[in-house]
């Protein structure tokens, strides 16, 4: 039995080393291991699985590591069902001696130069030993150089037009020419040092535009890997379907075009597996038997779209609701007439109408992983048009302004309690004086300001981070009303001082680990310093508050 055991894990770990060698068969790896019929809770996860079966991820060094980690786990695991482990670590320790005395099967130069990219793992030094002569030297000869590859889905370069450099070149001779202009003419003619701070205004501003031009990534390089996800999907639950791809050369920013992988991902096997019908399910229907499945990006304004789109049978509102309803996600005693709003419950966590669970869908992950995505890391939103029969559309829109908590923001600049702190603008909606007859305290401790005739919750950004105000009376104070996703708060300040950029970096230090308090970082603002507020997670932390204070009150 010890025998059986250990050849069908060393057939494993030969097919995972084939792997890595010609960059092909990381399915069968993954389904060798069993690691298909696991039922994941984490879309992150579940979203590299697939594309590692799919060939969307190149297999790196770390997957190739961590699957031979698994095949040692798997051993183990069988060793101790057949009561192997009974005796302890040593009959282990003689197993394992005993298999690598067992005959080796043989394989090429090349998978061998492979072995030595790999750091040796206690089990390889063990066979090192237990070698001959002849074999360590063959095992001392030069080690070839390693082929450079790119396991994760991030982008790790990005291609840019020379002529592109050449201006960023320009623009940082201009600095350097402007820079000397200054320090050479000292304080003398003030006119002079003026108008050359004028120029170096505008220099840093064309530099800071062109970097971010830089940045730029088409869609392409995410849209092509999804014809072969598409056509694997159809293939493996017998659909025919005819993929089109518009608009892949729309260019966003790198942090953008990396976040979209995975919920794209998640959204074609929906429409796949559950928007289009078998081919006999089309021709009853009277459509062709091979479906439309259409992947488009767009932009217009300072928001990016990306849609996609089948003609398969479409949601049935009808479905939905009662399955909304077995949930638990209605509100009780109303009535639900919109479709839309219908609609919405598929993308609320929870909801799922498969039915059965297969390696394609009903694995424990949700429409509402995709919204989570969408909306935390690159705060856009998701929206869904659907008619019964005619298909769905599932659409994301992106503002196009990069993340707040990275390089130059704009920001608004603020006073609370004779401290500055800075509050990204991307988040801020409008600025606004509350009236004392505004603003409305709950029973369970919250507050409330109507902003012409709207309702806000009030977050006294003194009281989060224990200060004292400056200014006690609610008229003369400002309220700065931010937007996290659906959710509206107003943030009371003790003064909004200017709105200028500022440059955002991080603490050396994990101070966000230490202290539970929302500051993304320092804001570097030339004359001086200061914290940057996060809104999301203030308001995360916000409402926390409030719901403990609620729980004590309630005790005492």
């Amino acid at each position: 039995m010890q025998d059986s055991i250990i050849q069908c894990i060393e057939d494993i770990e030969k097919q995972i080393l084939d792997v890595e060698t010609t960059g092909n068969g990381a399915g069968e790896a993954v389904d060798a291991l069993g690691l298909s019929s696991i039922r994941l809770s984490s879309v992150g996860v579940v979203a590299i699985l697939d594309m590692l079966k799919d060939g969307i991820t190149p297999p790196s060094q770390e997957i190739i590591t961590a699957m031979l980690g698994i095949c040692e786990a798997h051993k183990k695991f069988f060793f101790a069902l057949g009561g192997v482990l009974d005796e302890g670590a040593e009959a282990l320790a003689k197993i394992e001696t005993k298999s690598t005395a067992a005959p080796k099967i043989e394989e090429s130069e090349e998978e061998a130069a492979k072995a030595f990219e790999e750091p040796p793992t206690a089990e390889a030094e063990a066979e090192v030993e237990e070698t001959s002569e002849p074999e360590k030297q063959k095992e001392e000869k030069p080690k070839p150089k390693a082929d450079a590859k790119t396991g994760t889905s991030a982008i790790a370069s990005i291609r840019v037009a020379t002529d592109s450099l050449d201006r960023v070149i320009e623009l940082v001779g201009k600095l350097m020419v402007t820079y000397a202009v200054i320090a050479q003419g000292g304080a003398t003619n003030m006119s002079q040092v003026a108008s050359s701070l004028r120029e170096l205004d505008n220099v840093i501003s064309k530099l800071q535009k062109e970097v971010n031009s830089i940045r730029l990534v088409p869609l392409k390089q995410i849209f092509m890997p999804m014809h072969r996800l598409v056509k694997s999907l159809s293939q493996k639950i017998n659909k025919k379907l005819d993929f089109q791809v518009k608009g892949d050369d729309l260019a966003l920013d790198k942090t953008i075009v990396e976040s979209l992988n995975e919920p794209l991902v998640h959204l074609l096997r929906n429409a796949v597996d559950h928007g289009l019908e078998d081919p006999e399910g089309r021709k009853a229907a009277g459509k062709n038997a091979t479906g439309v499945v259409t992947l488009s990006a767009w932009r217009k304004g300072d928001t990016a779209y990306i849609q996609v789109k089948d003609d398969g049978k479409g949601l049935d509102p009808v479905r939905i609701l009662a399955k909304a309803e077995e949930k638990g996600l209605t509100e009780e005693g109303k009535e639900y007439d919109d479709p839309k709003e219908i609609l919405q419950f598929v993308l609320q966590s929870g909801f799922s109408t498969a039915e059965t669970i297969t390696d394609v869908s009903g694995r424990g992950v949700g429409m509402d992983a995709v919204v989570n995505a969408i909306k935390v890391t690159l705060d856009g939103d998701v929206s869904i048009e659907s008619e019964l029969g005619h298909g769905a559309a599932f659409t994301i829109s992106i503002p196009l302004d990069r993340s707040a908590n990275e390089g130059i923001v704009d920001a608004l600049v603020c006073k609370v309690g004779g401290d500055t702190f800075i509050v990204p603008s991307r988040d801020v909606v409008e600025i606004y004086m509350p009236r004392l007859n505004d603003v409305v305290e709950l029973p369970d401790g919250r507050e409330t300001v109507d902003v012409r005739g709207e309702i806000h919750s009030l977050l006294r950004l003194a009281d989060l981070l224990d200060l004292t105000p400056e200014i006690d009376n609610i008229e003369m104070t400002q309220a700065i009303v931010v937007r996290v996703g659906d959710y509206k708060g107003a943030i009371l300040v003790d003064e909004v001082l200017k709105q200028q950029q500022v440059v955002i970096t991080g603490f050396t230090v994990p101070v966000e680990q230490i202290f539970h308090i929302p500051i993304l970082g320092y804001g570097m603002m030339g004359e001086s310093d200061a914290l940057v507020i996060d809104t999301e997670e203030m308001i995360k932390h916000f409402q926390a508050r409030i719901e403990r204070d609620a729980r004590e009150s309630l005790t005492t």
